[in-house]
């Protein structure tokens, strides 16, 4: 095929969910049709160091020594849209990029960083944009908006590592008071449940502030949702949404933590979700709706807390870069849906080119009617 798209897979990072991005990434990368695509992996270590090669994946995941190996960079300046080498011999372009899949999971990947560097660049980038990024990141932010547009979530609140060291009695205080126990601890601002812990009294709650504490300057506490279900929901793209099919999370742990996904191996899914068409209906409508209050584009995996058959919904997260190993579920709800794992690629790959393009149709200057500014 002549003109394949070359993509550019972006993963590691400087994240808690470097290693969930990795094995994500060679899903991918395993199945991007080779007669469509030109496949770029661009690794970043845990200390941000850029490499692009075919073996990045295995470098990072054996964390093996990549000092004598130049960088590959994608710098800010909208002129080069590619790769950039850096080495002893100085500064070369390599090779042009016609989209980035970021595929970093948590900080600096999926809460707008990444994707601020991809639009000053002028590149085309799967998932969300900078706003939807940061907000979608954000536990707190992201509720105070759904709360903002009439979407049910959890109670809860926040306050930083700071104001705990302070205060500790007033806010411990606070919390018991507003959300009684049991409660969950979590970092505003981390993924696949790193960080997070249910506290049952206030030793466990003090010790889960601590945890939360190492991970985020901010630190939420949400009241628990008892005998909730664990329903998540599919969404992809732009300015039209579509939700798949739903699936339960049936957790090995007494919550869905990080063991629980990718450790242990017990925890199972049930897809479809056994539930009523009308609560189904109501969920996939409530999923589209955040995904657009958010700013949402490309894809997002939509959380709930679902009590009894639907009786009660609430929001729990969404996440911008949903995991894409073998295990995770969103892939595995469009598949469900009748979108293979390659046309799924296919489908958020060419979502992005599509809003690039209609990016690029905006204006990004402006004629006075004079050069005021000259004078």
């Amino acid at each position: 095929m002549a003109n394949k798209i070359r993509v550019g897979i972006l993963f590691g990072g400087r994240s808690s969910e470097h290693e969930v991005s990795l094995v994500s990434a060679a899903s991918i990368i395993d199945a991007l049709d080779s007669e469509k695509y030109s496949v770029f992996p661009i690794g970043i270590t845990p200390d941000g160091r850029w490499l692009s090669a075919q073996n990045a994946i295995a470098l990072l995941k054996e964390k093996s020594s990549v000092d004598n190996l130049p960088e590959h960079l994608i710098l800010p300046d909208p002129r080069k849209q590619g790769l950039v080498e850096i080495n002893n011999m100085g500064v070369s372009e390599i090779q042009n990029i016609d989209v980035v899949f970021p595929v970093m999971h948590g900080t600096f990947g999926e809460d707008g960083t990444v994707q601020g560097l991809l639009e000053l660049a002028n590149v085309p980038y799967v998932g969300a944009g900078v706003l939807g990024s940061a907000v979608g990141m954000d536990k707190m932010i992201q509720k105070q908006v759904l709360e903002a547009a009439k979407i049910r979530v959890a109670q809860g609140l926040a306050f930083l590592s700071s104001e705990f060291q302070e205060d500790q009695k007033k806010i411990v205080t606070r919390i018991e008071e507003e959300l009684q126990y049991p409660c969950f601890v979590k970092p505003s601002n981390t993924g696949s449940s790193i960080g997070i812990s249910k506290a049952h009294d206030r030793k466990e709650l003090i010790d889960a502030i601590a945890l939360a504490g190492q991970y985020d300057r901010k630190i939420i506490v949400e009241k628990s949702i008892e005998k909730a279900r664990e329903i998540e929901c599919g969404v992809i793209g732009n300015d039209k949404p579509a939700a798949s099919v739903l699936g339960e999370i049936i957790p090995s742990n007494e919550f869905y933590d990080y063991d629980a996904k990718y450790v242990d191996g017990k925890s199972t899914s049930v897809i479809p979700a056994d539930i009523p068409k009308w609560a189904v209906r109501k969920i996939q409508y409530i999923a589209c709706k955040a995904f657009k209050v958010l700013d949402c584009s490309g894809m997002a995996r939509v959380d709930f807390l679902v009590q009894g058959n639907g009786s009660k919904i609430f929001l729990n997260e969404i996440n911008t870069i949903p995991g894409f190993t073998s295990i995770s579920m969103f892939p595995k709800l469009w598949e469900a849906s009748g979108l293979s794992y390659s046309d799924l690629l296919d489908k958020v790959i060419q979502l992005a080119i599509e809003r690039h393009r209609a990016k690029s149709l905006l204006k990004t200057t402006y004629t006075p009617k004079k050069d005021w500014y000259k004078e």
